[in-house]
């Protein structure tokens, strides 16, 4: 009975924690998939290119995203400590070393299309994919600023004003998309180049919430004060951790990256019909990713009391309630699949058809994979809560490039199973990353109290 009690209200705490986590990761990744939406309203081929572009983008978010990660397991086990000394620092210096990935990651996206074209991309999707990454990108640096602001928000559980911020962007991101790709009231039609408006838009809307958030109800911490002086031993704490753990979304972020140019070899419909599912199966990740950092805020405060049974309950309890949502999700994707694919499409384009059908069976492989999706993120999240992050990057590393890229490589490219082909070789990667990182758990759960 006690043990049942226990789980109740882990359960209860991590769903305080994280459905508010969990709607702001679904309302953020929204924005992109509302991009996608309205733009294969607009054409395939606009459909075809923001799918290009917006894989490229998502590479450098991803290396950049490693040091808001870095920052989440740090200010828990900080604040935990009544260490607010450190939690201003590691927050702070996370704001630096955002500028730094953002310089250093403009230079490709302003110059893509010859890249996208020596990778065999059509011309024209690598033409509109360079003039999407070219606006978009001026967002990169307000977005990353704003996920390391996220991420103190969230370690200290104030995690409501994360949710209202992503739905205000999402709002806005709607609003601007309707009107500058279609050319709506008044507003001149822009296409693609309205929805990387529109994106930059939210970038920026979002950072601002979130400052004016934390001027308001962390006045005393005096967070942005003297901002511009630098702390080299915040600075190495951060990267020291960051670097893995970007190293680590790359292994995963690239192989899915890796698929579309794969799929863009094979044609512009695969393509096409790869974004739309992408986007489908990358908003349902958005599920366990809210549910993940809620148990690396949790699985920190475990490390800080040196808590092994508060530990264990955690990594369990999280672990089941991200399968429940697999489970739920597997349902959906095998019944209501054309559906689904449809939303994406205008019927009266002559290419729909074929985009559906291509779709419709990604899906159904889609939702093949969803519980190994979920555990590996589980087991990830957990592990940077005890800020062990050097072994699940080489785990990772060899489990998508090592064995899962080239599966889906020879398969996809020199099979007759195309893009099935491609995407076995996501699930062969998936399964042996969540099979290898919930192993490293095992050995790192002993490290943790008596």
């Amino acid at each position: 009975m006690a043990d049942r009690q226990n789980i109740k209200r882990e359960a209860r705490s991590l769903l305080v924690l994280g459905l508010p986590l969990i709607g702001s990761q679904v309302a953020q990744f929204a924005v992109h998939t509302t991009d996608t939406l309205m733009l294969g309203w607009y054409s395939v081929t606009a459909l075809a290119q923001v799918t290009l572009g917006a894989q490229v983008y998502f590479i450098a978010f991803v290396l950049g995203s490693g040091i808001a990660y870095a920052v989440l397991p740090m200010v828990a086990k900080y604040a935990m400590e009544d260490d607010w000394t450190n939690v201003r620092r590691v927050t702070r210096m996370g704001l630096w070393m955002s500028v730094v990935v953002t310089a250093v990651f403009m230079i490709p996206m302003w110059w893509s299309k010859p890249i996208l074209l020596w990778m065999g991309q059509d011309p024209v999707v690598a033409d509109g994919g360079q003039t999407y990454l070219r606006i978009a990108g001026w967002g990169l640096l307000p977005f990353m600023w704003g996920q390391v602001l996220r991420s103190y928000l969230s370690a200290l559980e104030h995690t409501g004003i994360v949710l209202w911020v992503a739905i205000a962007t999402l709002i806005t991101n709607a609003l601007v998309n309707y009107a500058l790709i279609f050319g709506y009231w008044g507003a001149p039609e822009l296409g693609l180049a309205g929805a990387a408006i529109a994106s930059l838009s939210t970038a920026i809307l979002s950072l601002i919430g979130f400052v004016i958030y934390i001027q308001y109800h962390f006045s005393d911490q005096q967070m942005f004060a003297r901002i511009w002086r630098a702390d080299w031993d915040a600075i190495k704490s951060v990267f020291k951790l960051a670097l893995p753990i970007s190293a680590t979304a790359l292994a995963e972020s690239g192989l899915f990256a890796a698929s579309a140019l794969m799929m863009g070899v094979l044609g512009r419909l695969e393509l096409a019909a790869h974004g739309v599912v992408l986007q489908l199966a990358a908003l349902t990740f958005m599920i366990h990713m809210g549910l993940a950092q809620a148990g690396t805020v949790r699985a920190g405060q475990a490390l800080a009391r040196n808590n092994r049974a508060a530990l264990d309950l955690t990594s369990g309890v999280s672990m089941g309630l991200s399968a429940m949502t697999s489970v739920v999700v597997i349902a959906i994707f095998l019944t209501c699949a054309p559906f689904l694919i449809g939303l994406f499409l205008d019927k009266s384009d002559p290419e729909a058809a074929d985009i559906l059908r291509i779709g419709v069976w990604l899906l159904v492989l889609a939702a093949a994979f969803q519980f190994v999706d979920g555990a590996q993120v589980m087991a990830l999240s957990i592990l940077r809560g005890l800020q062990d992050t050097a072994m699940p990057m080489v785990w990772a590393t060899v489990s998508y490039w090592i064995i899962g890229m080239p599966v889906g490589i020879y398969l996809g490219l020199y099979t007759d199973l195309a893009e099935t082909g491609i995407w076995i070789g996501l699930i062969v990667g998936l399964t042996l990353a969540a099979i290898t990182l919930w192993g490293r758990y095992v050995q790192m759960r002993l490290k943790v109290g008596p």
